[in-house]
């Protein structure tokens, strides 16, 4: 008995581990959809590698602003060589994942579809002018960028992150909305790589939320010394317009309800990201993608033959959660087909954000003391100072 798998987003990290994952099995057969010009998820494309890229050059420029050893006059950081290394870099990344994807292709018992998969019915895919009707089918489509409904965002420029990745100049002054992993890492690039004075609205008393205040503490303390930066905390944005000079005014109000107002040349948004579903046709299904609509086994509520990897499920958008999903989907898939108990996904917290240009990072593996405590266990606290470490020293 053969088993037919759709995969929609192919290229993607958490859909191209399925596809691997599946394609030596006997039993499988398996249509691929992605219509991505070049090949490659948001990891690849417009996330953490490229990101990583461009951040190495402001990091260079801010470890020899602060080491005595070195002599001179402090270099400038040359933002069109940086986003050209870092084009040819995604090019190469793209390469790999493209041609490991059409490398699957030639294979007999596998099709790849260059077009958007779209359902027509609750079992029925239609692409390239054909229609599928596979037993089991993967959602990979990934993330877009969430842009805030305020008042006036729609009457002003905004660069998102990935038009930052891409710029080779930015003017003296901005504002940036979205203090989460994404503004974390690519704040510091524009003030140390690309000379910005910039505002940066926190929503909540510090950063990174998740960890224990005195790692948010210190990392706002850090920023704040070290880029010169006007953090207003506890905030959040009433309304935005253009400035007659052609830059933008921000409307911020205080949790006592205080106004402030704040300007710049240029305004960012990096207020997250949602899943990319809505060009799936869902609305043909009885499939609703809202609230908790997939399973811990990777699994749509609503669908039993439908399984829902990395970013499209809203989870947690990490590369390598998005990985970890797709093996676990896979293998739930198999065990589905064959009437065995499915396995949930279960994730040990473990990421780290590239702060400070990667020089100052965040990294979290497991617990932290809060959310240890909320589990029920008996805990014990050791914080050690990484100052006191003779080796960090060096």
């Amino acid at each position: 008995m053969s088993i037919h798998v759709a995969v929609i987003g192919a290229y993607g990290s958490a859909g191209s581990v399925v596809a691997g994952e599946l394609v030596d099995h006997p039993q499988a057969e398996l249509t691929l959809f992605d219509d991505g010009d070049p090949g490659g998820g948001l990891c690849i494309l417009r996330g953490c590698m490229p990101s990583k890229e461009v951040l190495s050059a402001g990091a260079h420029r801010f470890q020899a602003r602060h080491d005595e050893r070195l002599v001179g006059e402090l270099p400038e950081v040359d933002l069109e060589r940086t986003v050209e290394r870092k084009d040819e870099h995604v090019l190469s990344w793209a390469g790999h994942r493209r041609d490991s994807i059409e490398t699957m292709a030639e294979r007999d018992d596998v099709t790849f579809v260059r077009d958007t998969a779209r359902f027509v019915d609750d079992r029925t895919i239609e692409a390239g002018g054909q229609r599928y009707e596979p037993d089991y089918v993967v959602f990979a489509t990934g993330s877009s960028v969430t842009i805030p409904d305020i008042a006036g965002i729609d009457e002003v420029d905004y660069m998102t992150s990935a038009e930052v990745l891409d710029a080779t100049e930015f003017p003296d002054s901005g504002i940036v909305m979205g203090f989460g992993y994404v503004g974390m890492e690519l704040v510091p690039y524009l003030a140390e790589a690309g000379g910005m004075d910039l505002t940066v609205v926190e929503h909540d008393a510090r950063p990174i939320d998740e960890a224990e205040p005195p790692f948010g503490d210190a990392a706002l303390e850090l920023y704040r010394e070290e880029w010169d930066l006007e953090v207003p905390t506890n905030v959040y944005e009433q309304c935005v317009e253009p400035t007659e000079d052609g830059g933008v005014r921000l409307y911020l109000e205080d949790e006592d309800g205080g106004q402030q107002v704040v300007e710049g040349d240029q305004l960012f948004c990096f207020t997250g990201r949602k899943p990319t579903v809505a060009p799936l046709g869902l609305e043909n299904t009885g499939i609703d993608p809202a609230g908790e609509w997939v399973a811990d086994t990777m699994q749509a509520v609503d669908d039993e033959r439908v399984f829902v990897v990395g970013d499209a499920n809203g989870r947690e958008p990490i590369l390598h959660v998005a990985k970890e999903q797709g093996f676990q989907a896979a293998e739930n898939i198999l065990a589905h087909a064959s009437g065995e108990p499915l396995e949930p996904y279960e994730n040990v917290h473990h990421h780290v954000i590239f702060s400070g240009l990667g020089v100052y990072p965040f990294a979290r593996v497991g617990h932290t003391e809060e959310t240890a405590r909320a589990a029920g266990f008996d805990i014990v606290t050791s914080p050690r100072q990484a100052s006191d470490d003779g080796v960090f020293k060096s």
